[in-house]
């Protein structure tokens, strides 16, 4: 066999083993934080032509796996009937708010009580920022959404902090859409709400 030949392919194999290796460290140092829901929150915010609405929104679990800061990995659920209104101060009004919400006009909610995010891409932009790809469902659709978010790690726990702009009609939430209907006037609900996510969690 021609020496040159040879040492190529040590040279091939070598580096093989090495990519290998260095690999199989990433996925061994990759550790797993648990979502802590008592310290994570999640504000969302529709706007409409005369004004807007805003609240909270809970975390039933969650789990990102990541090394440091770089998060490769992530699951979270959204409890649905955690939802609350913050803007509205009589009771009477946010009750038919709320009802609303949860009617089949918007999120169906007896019928999907569950809303989940699942990560399926991260790419470093600069310093703790972060843009994220993944795929969300609500209502039982799946979209891909993108997001920039800030990650800390310190000590067992991980932070993440941002904001994803969701347009509902991808859902089928279409109900005061002006996309969808004509005439509606100052009765408009835009299409967008964004979804203000602050996330603590805590390795296993």
């Amino acid at each position: 066999m021609n020496s040159q030949v040879l040492k190529s392919k040590v040279k091939i194999s070598f580096l093989g083993l090495v990519v290998m290796l260095f690999g199989f460290g990433l996925t061994m140092n990759a550790a797993e934080y648990v979502v802590d829901k008592t310290a994570s929150k999640v504000k969302w915010e529709a706007k409409k032509v005369t004004g807007k609405h805003d609240g909270s929104i809970s975390f039933a679990n969650g789990s990102i796996t990541g090394t440091g800061n770089n998060i490769s990995a992530g699951t979270f659920v959204i409890d649905m009937k955690s939802m609350t209104n913050d803007d509205v101060t009589d009771a009477g009004m946010k009750a038919k708010l709320m009802g609303h919400l949860a009617s089949d006009d918007f999120f169906s909610i007896e019928k999907f009580p569950e809303s989940k995010m699942v990560i399926k891409k991260v790419t470093a932009v600069a310093g703790d920022e972060f843009k994220f790809l993944v795929d969300l469902t609500i209502k039982g659709i799946t979209n891909p959404v993108e997001f920039n978010a800030k990650v800390t790690a310190t000590g067992d726990k991980l932070a993440a902090e941002g904001v994803i702009t969701v347009n509902r009609t991808l859902y089928g939430i279409k109900y005061g859409s002006g996309s969808f209907f004509q005439g509606l006037g100052d009765k408009v609900i835009y299409d967008d709400f964004t979804l203000a996510f602050s996330v603590v969690a805590q390795k296993k």
